[in-house]
């Protein structure tokens, strides 16, 4: 398989993960871009959280992320996606998040709430611990393609073979689609 085609089965298979319906081909590219905006956006905080060591920011960053999982047509990430680069040609507006999506939200805002309070308890080793597993979640999400947070909603909801079809090295584009479908 072609790099190329590699990366169009990735980005198909995130996109699937994320609880989105199948994206026509032309599209999946802009649609994978947007529904990164967010993560790269967190990623950035969870960074500067661990580095300065703020509760604070955690604890802001928490409140944030369970607003977007609640509220998800009030998300503040995915209103400035669209008002941004939603408006751009050949960009695509982001929809209300689905329920895998916003699942993980839920997921990366309860780590930050744990991160932010045992940092204001002082524990460090303990939030150290909770660091290291959120900054691990959104390496994978960023850099390989995996969203835990909506790979654990399918896992809890019984669908344990379509979230096994949505990982980043399934390469078979069909067996997803048609796991979709049955």
């Amino acid at each position: 398989m072609e790099n190329g085609s590699k990366c169009l089965t990735t980005k198909h298979n995130f996109i699937l993960q994320q609880g989105l319906s199948d994206a026509p081909l032309e599209t999946r590219s802009a649609l994978f871009s947007a529904l990164q905006f967010q993560p790269r956006i967190v990623t950035f905080l969870v960074l500067l959280g661990v580095v300065l060591q703020s509760p604070a920011l955690f604890l802001i960053l928490s409140a944030i992320l369970w607003w977007s999982a609640l509220m998800p047509q009030w998300n503040p990430f995915d209103m400035i996606y669209n008002r941004i680069f939603g408006i751009r040609p050949g960009s695509v507006l982001l929809e209300p998040a689905p329920a895998p999506r916003r699942f993980a939200q839920g997921e990366a805002g309860t780590f930050s709430l744990v991160i932010g309070t045992l940092l204001l308890l002082g524990w460090g080793r303990a939030a150290f611990l909770f660091e290291a597993l959120l900054v691990s979640a959104i390496a994978a999400l960023v850099l390989g393609r995996f969203c835990l947070g909506s790979f654990t909603y399918h896992v809890l909801h019984g669908r344990a073979s379509f979230a096994m079809h949505t990982l980043p090295w399934v390469r078979n584009a069909n067996d997803v689609e048609s796991s979709c479908r049955g």
